[in-house]
């Protein structure tokens, strides 16, 4: 269950912001049209929203949950793999302050960005990627570890982060597309595998048992309804063209079962 969401408002100079996606430029405006629709979404699935203002001097800092890995028992600060982002992860300690008490750092020459770590139950996948190290993966196995989880590195050869191209949906099931359509690593798993051409409708959000799921792709829609996921449909154009997916625009933090 998640009560709780944090999420940050677009900069003005989002569109500064890197992206390797050739959509064209972002509409700042419209861009704050669909961050509402995205925060609206969320409500709608029982969450309470934390909305931080936009923090001008990183233009990709709308993507907050690259700065840190929340679970149940821990808030873990990352260190963002890209050099424009390096320092958001301070940001987000104050805010997280209000929700834990046992905060934890990466240190020295890890690397580690919150878009490559998939949970699936207690089991966290770490994708090693541009973005991402073996020593980020290590340092966050370890501090995992300590709290009762397991976690296991995967490679990550062609996208931007793990969570682009899998997301788990539950019911033990996968979303993938691309290189990870028919990656041994999650072949125990039901998978709804993406076309090519909606391969960006991948990444959506787990959400207290709905699915939030990119507005445009069809097919991909008719086969998350067909395995008989509940959905919600936000408009993401905007954040496409940033190579930004539904997961990357917030950090949900899960309640503590055992309480």
């Amino acid at each position: 269950m998640i009560k709780n969401v944090i999420v940050r408002k677009p900069s003005k100079n989002f569109a500064d912001g890197i992206t390797t996606a050739d959509l064209g430029k972002p509409d700042y405006e419209k861009a704050l049209e669909q961050h509402e629709g995205y925060i609206e979404a969320l409500k709608e699935c029982g969450c309470s929203v934390t909305v931080l203002e936009a923090d001008e001097r990183y233009p990709d800092s709308t993507f907050v949950e690259d700065v840190a890995v929340v679970t149940e028992k821990c808030a873990i600060i990352t260190r963002p793999g890209a050099a424009s982002r390096k320092g958001e992860e301070k940001e987000i300690i104050d805010t997280l302050k209000k929700f834990y008490s046992n905060i934890e750092y990466l240190e020295g020459s890890a690397c580690l960005e919150g878009g490559d770590i998939l949970r699936i139950d207690k089991h966290f996948y770490i994708g090693q990627s541009k973005r991402t190290n073996a020593e980020g993966a290590r340092q966050l196995t370890a501090i995992l570890n300590k709290y009762g989880y397991t976690a296991s590195a995967v490679p990550v050869k062609q996208i931007l982060h793990l969570k682009t191209g899998v997301i788990y949906a539950g019911n033990n099931t996968v979303i993938a597309a691309g290189e990870f359509k028919d990656n041994d690593v999650f072949k125990k798993f039901k998978m709804i595998k993406v076309d090519d051409d909606e391969a960006y409708s991948a990444n959506c959000v787990k959400m207290n048992g709905h699915l939030i799921i990119p507005k445009g792709f069809s097919k991909s829609k008719k086969a998350i309804v067909d395995a008989g996921f509940k959905i919600v449909e936000v408009e993401m154009s905007e954040f496409e063209k940033m190579d930004g997916g539904l997961t990357c625009l917030s950090l949900r933090i899960p309640e503590d079962s055992s309480k």
